[in-house]
């Protein structure tokens, strides 16, 4: 009996330590968890009751236009669970992405989520970089799809005539974005780092600075 338990005791504790270090988030519990406005306390539930809910928490029609066009020409509309209450717990959510002629969606990533970048109209050269600095880009037209593995640089620019339209989808009601040029240069990282970094001089390193910071 000793020996079995002297034998079974590290079983069983390696195989608690491994199932703690591969758990992946829990599995949801309920159908569906429409976020609730009147949760205001921590023992509020934080769902509707299902009584409350209705076909309208699952339909979203903010992505039938394009949203306000920037100076640069870009225009999104981002579908996440504050907009669109029906995607709260499901792990997925998207973005409407418009450009003018010759717009770009500058280098940037998503540290949460990989993507599904779907041509709607037009064409666009995308395409992402990976961790050798390896570029996998092309110009994909209406009906095509890129996908754009989580965490990885990636970029559009509209190369066709009028605007072009893609939706880029994620697996994550919370993907993140962060733009390469604003961390590196609007961040307040410090400037004879950036400066030994880049090879800029100080009046450089300003003008980027002027550009990016937010």
């Amino acid at each position: 009996m000793k020996m079995c338990l002297k034998i079974l005791i590290p079983i069983f504790a390696f195989h608690l330590i491994l199932t703690t270090v591969v758990a992946s988030d829990p599995d949801p519990l309920q159908d569906f968890c429409i976020p609730n406005p009147k949760s205001t306390k921590k023992d509020d539930l934080p769902c509707k009751n299902s009584t409350a809910v209705t076909a309208d928490d699952f339909v979203f029609s903010g992505g039938k236009s394009a949203g306000p066009f920037s100076d640069n020409g870009f225009a999104t509309v981002a579908a996440n669970p504050s907009l669109f209450p029906g995607l709260n717990t499901l792990g997925m959510s998207f973005v409407r992405a418009d450009f003018k002629e010759g717009a770009i969606n500058p280098p940037h990533v998503h540290p949460r989520a990989a993507e599904m970048v779907y041509v709607v109209q037009g064409r666009v050269y995308a395409g992402f970089v990976d961790s050798a600095n390896r570029v996998y880009a092309k110009v994909i037209g209406e009906g095509e799809v890129m996908v754009i593995p989580r965490g990885l640089v990636h970029f559009q620019m509209n190369v066709g005539k009028g605007t072009a339209t893609v939706f880029g989808c994620f697996n994550s009601q919370n993907p993140g974005t962060q733009r390469m040029a604003s961390a590196i240069f609007g961040s307040g990282i410090k400037e004879e780092l950036l400066e030994k970094a880049f090879g800029l001089s100080s009046k450089d390193l300003r003008r980027m600075r002027r550009r990016f910071e937010s």
